[in-house]
């Protein structure tokens, strides 16, 4: 891609409202753009980095025989009124009324349309296990939308369900999904930590969050040391001594987080108020045993970011970087440059070629630094015929010829 026909070029000053990190320099490095409050567009840059997280998240649904699905952001009132949750789901829900006065929600979350679906298609043990997903956009209705990307009202989250015979089941299948969670926030570059937490207007009897330690980050965590073992504030008893419930031995430490990841054992409550049933082997009607597994893709980019950045900006993890490699030209080495470019993308390289020629090197080499991109290449009259090679997160640089860049380009994303 050439960096001069981009929608969204780097800015020098960032909007008043943006006061974090992630929410700054996505903003500057034009990879979002603001709307209105918790509404964003995702420029050509930042929805590349957008498709790679789900591109990610979507090989481990997969992994784990998730089918994927698209199922409708209009919901009806009658199937939030089944499970009782049209008045009391937090945040409220967006609510409005059709040309034909009746009232319909933006789906925050698909619990209730994925129950219906099961009740009218699994109707025996025989199709038990099942889990569909869908990676689609998700309407919150936020009294404080705060943080850029993190808290917004509208935004793409994957929300996995699974459905089982009985607890057993979705025991381990809970468990599998836990491990792909584990796989997902290792890919993207992310550290974090299971903690035990609250179903909130979810639900669920085991709920786990991932969270990732971060200043920030709004909420609490209370880790043990000794043996990694992690609650939320939410659940942790204040009246309980310090040491961890599960070793005994480590004294709790108190974590700021961000919440990037949240999974539910729902158990037989949705399926019992909605008349989910299926017939067992035996010929007798059985509630269906639930799951539910959430991840915004929109928060978990920004918190990469959080995560992922110096005083210069951004420093994107190889797996979710909108281009593996950055080229820059200096000046009358602009010829030599668009061969580089031809033959990168020749041998399959996602390469952003800066062909500007009304700035200044400084400034293509300061934007570099922020846009976060892992391999700088410069050309110019003063690397003659090799190519200057410089990764994102290091300060050495060191002169290649061509084949020697392909080869470790190649290499390193084999």
């Amino acid at each position: 891609m050439l960096y001069s026909r981009v929608l969204g070029k780097t800015l020098r000053e960032v909007p008043a409202e943006a006061t974090i990190t992630s929410h700054k320099l996505l903003v500057k490095a034009g990879y979002i753009d603001q709307l209105m409050a918790g509404v964003f567009s995702f420029l050509p840059l930042g929805w590349r980095v957008h498709q790679k997280i789900e591109n990610i998240i979507r090989e481990e649904m997969n992994g784990i025989n998730g089918q994927e699905v698209s199922l409708p952001a209009l919901q009806k009132k009658e199937q939030w009124l089944e499970t009782g949750r049209w008045e009391t789901i937090d945040p409220p829900l967006f609510k409005f009324k059709d040309r034909h006065d009746r009232e319909l929600a933006l789906g925050p979350t698909h619990e209730e349309v994925v129950t219906d679906l099961a009740r009218r298609f699994i109707k025996s043990y025989r199709d038990l296990p099942l889990a569909v997903f869908q990676i689609q956009n998700k309407f919150r209705n936020e009294m404080r939308s705060s943080g850029g990307l993190l808290r917004v009202r509208e935004f793409v989250m994957k929300d996995l369900y699974s459905f089982h015979k009985n607890e057993a089941d979705l025991t381990r299948y809970f468990e599998e999904v836990k491990k792909a969670y584990e796989r997902i926030f290792t890919r993207a570059g992310v550290p974090f930590v299971v903690s035990l937490a609250s179903g909130g207007t979810i639900g669920g009897k085991t709920t786990y969050e991932f969270q990732a330690p971060c200043q920030i980050g709004e909420d609490r965590v209370f880790r043990c040391p000794a043996c990694g073992f992690a609650l939320n504030e939410e659940v942790k008893n204040p009246g309980v001594d310090n040491k961890c419930s599960k070793c005994g031995q480590g004294e709790m430490e108190q974590l700021s987080t961000i919440e990037i990841g949240h999974i539910f054992a729902l158990g037989t409550d949705y399926s019992k108020k909605m008349k989910a049933f299926y017939t067992d082997k035996n010929g007798k009607q059985e509630p269906l045993w639930m799951g539910c597994y959430g991840i915004g893709l929109g928060r978990l980019m920004a918190t990469i970011v959080e995560t992922n950045n110096d005083e210069k900006g951004i420093i994107w993890p190889k797996e979710v970087a909108p281009f593996g490699v950055e080229l820059i030209a200096i000046e009358t080495a602009k010829e030599k440059a668009e061969k580089i470019y031809q033959k990168l993308l020749e041998v399959g390289q996602e390469i952003l070629y800066d062909d500007r020629d009304d700035v200044s090197p400084g400034v293509k080499f300061n934007d570099a630094d922020l846009l976060g991109i892992p391999v700088r290449l410069v050309v110019s009259e003063k690397t003659k015929s090799k190519i200057e090679w410089k990764e994102r997160k290091s300060e050495e640089a060191e002169l290649l010829n061509l084949k020697e860049v392909i080869s470790r380009l190649t290499t390193k994303n084999s």
